[in-house]
């Protein structure tokens, strides 16, 4: 029960902070902390137990629907597991970044944030498609009121718009697992949504490819791929810094964890066949996202270019069927979000100085805020993939897969690498060198805000030196999701040898 513990622990933790923040805000605060304080130490005990023989560090699984092949079916892997701790990990960050930012409702602030955890928890350990749905369905409420209650001056139209967004394609998610359903009644005899029982479910080539295009589209808004990431910039902008710090580090991740784990797996032939398309949509998003992001004045927008950008190398791994991109997606993932987390924080942390995160209205920092500055070149750093940090690691190998079949896509890609230097360098150049533009008495980070950018600073060093973490294979990585990789991969070759 370890893995329904690792959900059900942050809705409990919000629904007792909701419930003490109508007597005590200081009470709701801490009920938060300590719930993502112990579901932390819960992922991080599932993860380093070890995979089993068949791949899983943990599983679960009770009847629901059963006349519907519909359970409820939880796993972690490799591929899920550094993901699970990464969102508990965010969870707990974000309610120490919320501790003096939010003054308002701050029981029902906390309620939403650690729902939001626990419905990406959900995503991430799902194993069966209609939880899986409900899951992701259930992550666009919590995200809605974050935006919406305490959001900026237009948090109105940015959280409508990513409802809408995230509603619409969701649909076509249903439909298409529904359509999967379906062929495998027609093959077998019974119906079911499990995920493992549904690979290499025979579906004809025209309905294959509708069904993964489906998937592809409701998988790319959430990550989102270009052209349809017009809802992040403003939900980032208007998002308050802790709700966000969930949003850039969470949300757009249950996308790119759906395309590893969805799309070519449920749908090799038809994937294969997309690979061309996915790959210049790839590549289009790393450049796009890295040109935008030195286009920007706002903070926040910035760093949702450049999680845009990033999320670019996801497609490109996920459709180079190759087993070394695929491990650099899952590390790309983590390491994008622990960077964009930063920058986001960061964001809030000017904001409140100064009440502005015009980068251009600020500048001369460094000298009366050394600590921000030095967290602000690590994440700078990290954005622009510098060895040695973790989001290097994990671009090399996405473009080291991708090379070996796709070397004109990897070379592209890899554009966007240099690209992402000029706007971490404008970044810093702007804000923290140069002429003081504004001379008021400013405070350095305090314990709190120093301890938190400590904390991200800390894992994108430690997983750039030690990337193995992420990406080694056996007791600790990459086992199920590898495995049932390269069974499609297989499977996509064999029909085309045919």
């Amino acid at each position: 029960m370890i893995l329904g513990w690792i959900i059900f622990l942050p809705l409990l933790g919000g629904a007792a902070a909701w419930i003490a923040g109508r007597r005590s805000a200081g009470a709701a605060r801490t009920l938060a902390l300590v719930a993502m304080a112990l579901d932390l130490a819960l992922a991080v005990a599932a993860w380093s137990g070890g995979a089993g023989a068949s791949g899983w560090f943990a599983e679960f699984q009770c009847p629901w629907l059963p006349q519907f092949g519909i359970s409820v079916h939880l796993g972690m892997d490799g591929a899920s597991a550094p993901l699970v701790v990464l969102a508990a990990f965010l969870g707990l960050l974000a309610v120490g970044v919320s501790w003096r930012g939010i003054g308002e409702r701050v029981g029902f602030f906390h309620f939403n944030l650690l729902w939001a955890v626990a419905a990406t928890q959900a995503i991430l350990l799902s194993l069966d498609l209609v939880l899986f749905y409900v899951a992701w369905e259930a992550l666009l409420v919590p995200l809605y009121f974050l935006i919406a209650v305490w959001g900026g001056p237009r948090r109105g139209p940015a959280a409508l718009k990513m409802f809408i967004f995230g509603q619409a394609s969701a649909v076509l998610m249903l439909v298409a697992f529904i359509a999967l359903a379906i062929s495998h009644q027609r093959a077998v005899g019974s119906y079911t949504f499990d995920y493992l029982k549904l690979l290499g479910t025979p579906v004809a080539g025209a309905a294959a490819f509708w069904m993964m295009l489906a998937v592809f589209v409701a998988l790319a808004v959430k990550l989102p791929a270009v052209p349809l990431h017009v809802w992040l910039p403003d939900a980032h902008e208007q998002a308050p810094a802790s709700g966000g710090v969930d949003i850039a580090g969470l949300a757009v991740k249950v996308g790119a964890y759906g395309m590893l784990r969805l799309v070519v797996p449920l749908f090799p032939a038809a994937a294969r066949d997309f690979t061309p398309v996915a790959m210049t949509l790839g590549v289009i998003g790393i450049l796009y996202g890295a040109t935008m992001a030195f286009a920007q004045r706002d903070l926040k927008r910035l760093a949702a270019y450049s999680s845009i950008s990033h999320m670019g190398f996801i497609l490109l791994a996920v459709f180079a069927f190759d087993q070394t991109a695929l491990q650099g997606a899952v590390l790309v993932m983590v390491a994008s979000a622990l960077s964009a987390a930063g920058l986001f924080f960061m964001a809030g942390v000017l904001e409140r100085r100064f009440g502005t995160r015009n980068i251009e209205a600020l500048g001369g920092l460094w000298s009366a805020m050394p600590r921000a500055g030095a967290a602000t070149l690590i994440f700078a750093l990290a954005a622009m993939g510098l060895p040695g940090l973790a989001n290097f690691a994990g671009e090399f190998l996405v473009l080291l897969g991708t090379y070996r079949e796709h070397p004109v896509f990897a070379v592209l890609a890899a554009l966007g690498m240099i690209a992402s230097v000029i706007y971490a360098v404008r970044l810093m150049g702007v804000i923290f060198h140069g002429p003081r533009k504004d001379e008021r008495p400013v405070k350095d980070l305090s314990w709190r805000e120093g301890a938190i950018a400590a904390a991200l600073v800390a894992a994108l060093v430690w997983i750039g030196i030690h990337p193995g973490v992420i990406t080694a294979n056996g007791k600790q990585n990459f086992t199920a999701a590898a495995a049932n990789n390269a069974s499609a991969l297989h499977d996509s070759n064999t029909e085309g040898g045919r």
